[in-house]
């Protein structure tokens, strides 16, 4: 089955292109745009009391959405922010860094956490531990040896990488031998599984973060972060804004900071709903059509599927099955991930793609190549390739 109808807007705009750059800059479906216009005129038509409306109906409304996708009892636990970065420093401002604070996460974490953390552990009360992803065979028994070694505060970790495709294939399990062996705040990287990979959070509610959001498969644009926050978690964001007085503003005031006891306690403040609208209209339409995310995923298979007999096809010294990282095809991200032996050749390599009208993105030795709903098999044309076959 063919998905396009859902992009004109964005196909035609890029006729002779063939995106495989989904999994950083995905196409948004059309839909997206008459809700970027709602947007403009529910703030024209009830201008200061659109707060109302949006915390009212539009958020609570999303918030459902999401909760049917990963399968949660209590949406009221989201919280919304344009960016996961200032999810992940609310989180991390709970922890008193005037005390040691020690940290697990792994070498392959986005840029919005590895930057932040990279520049936090150059205080010295601040302890980093970074488990190694490869070899993928073992990582999962090698990270949970390294958290009860360290006994961490926090623990970080993506469902899929970013940086590979790799995913954890059973994100409970995971927790559970983690939380087995420390008594750590344990938050999961989402955003690269989330509207991608069949998800249930259902065991994990109450016991994770979960962060994700709409700029990557759920296709609607940046803007639009979520955070699922364990219940009766008994913290305090340092980090704080007045969206996380919502539900106290009526009680009596006191001395201390009051946070809302919901996922709004890590809310921040004023910030640009459009994005929630967009996400809002895709989620509308895949319930409407019937598109559920395991579909999406396997859809996205056969096109992994069909991009390997196409690749091998082609018989490219560099881009072939053995420099593919990939330990399950069954569980793994929506994009390949082909790690060279040269950084320089990788840009060159990608370079050449985009001249001949083939998007892609790298990450220093490694090229990557994104599948999504707006893509048939038939559009796969990697014949460029064979021009560079003795290089």
């Amino acid at each position: 089955m063919s998905y396009k109808k859902y992009y004109q807007g964005f196909l035609t705009a890029n006729a002779k292109v063939q995106h495989f750059a989904c999994h950083s800059h995905h196409y948004w479906p059309d839909v997206t745009r008459a809700a970027a216009l709602q947007y403009w005129d529910d703030s024209a038509r009830l201008v200061d009391d659109k707060w109302d409306y949006i915390f009212g109906e539009k958020v609570p409304k999303v918030q459902k959405q999401i909760a049917g996708i990963l399968k949660l009892q209590k949406p009221e636990q989201l919280v919304f922010a344009p960016n996961t970065h200032e999810l992940l420093f609310r989180l991390l401002s709970c922890f008193d860094w005037n005390k040691p604070v020690r940290i697990l996460t792994t070498d392959s974490e986005f840029h919005s956490f590895s930057r932040q953390i990279k520049r936090l552990a150059e205080l010295p009360q601040i302890e980093l531990v970074q488990v190694q992803t490869l070899p993928f065979a073992d990582f999962t028994t090698r990270f949970a040896e390294a958290a009860k070694k360290l006994q961490p505060d926090l623990v970080f970790c993506s469902q899929v990488f970013f940086n590979s495709g790799l995913a954890i294939a059973d994100l409970t399990a995971f927790v559970t031998s983690i939380a087995a062996v420390c008594q750590a705040t344990i938050a999961i990287d989402g955003y690269h599984g989330f509207m991608a990979l069949p998800t249930n959070l259902s065991e994990l509610e109450g016991r994770i973060f979960y962060l994700a959001g709409s700029y990557k498969y759920a296709q609607g644009g940046e803007g639009c972060c979520f955070m699922l926050v364990p219940q009766n978690n008994g913290l305090r964001p340092l980090y704080t804004g007045w969206f996380a007085e919502f539900g106290t503003l009526a009680a009596a005031k006191t001395s201390q900071v009051q946070y809302s006891k919901d996922g709004y306690q890590f809310a921040g403040a004023t910030m640009d709903f459009s994005a929630l609208y967009r996400l809002e209209a895709v989620l509308d339409l895949y319930h409407a059509e019937g598109i559920s995310v395991a579909k999406v995923h396997q859809h996205v298979q056969q096109l992994q599927q069909a991009f390997l007999a196409e690749l091998k096809a082609q018989q490219h010294p560099l881009l072939n099955e053995q420099k593919l990282l990939c330990a399950d095809l069954q569980n793994h991200g929506h994009f390949f991930t082909f790690m060279l032996d040269d950084a320089a050749k990788v840009a060159e390599l990608s370079a050449y793609l985009k001249q001949h009208g083939i998007h892609t993105d790298y990450r220093g030795d490694r090229l990557r190549f994104g599948f999504a709903l707006y893509h048939d098999a038939s559009d796969y044309d990697l014949s460029c390739l064979s021009l560079r076959r003795g290089e």
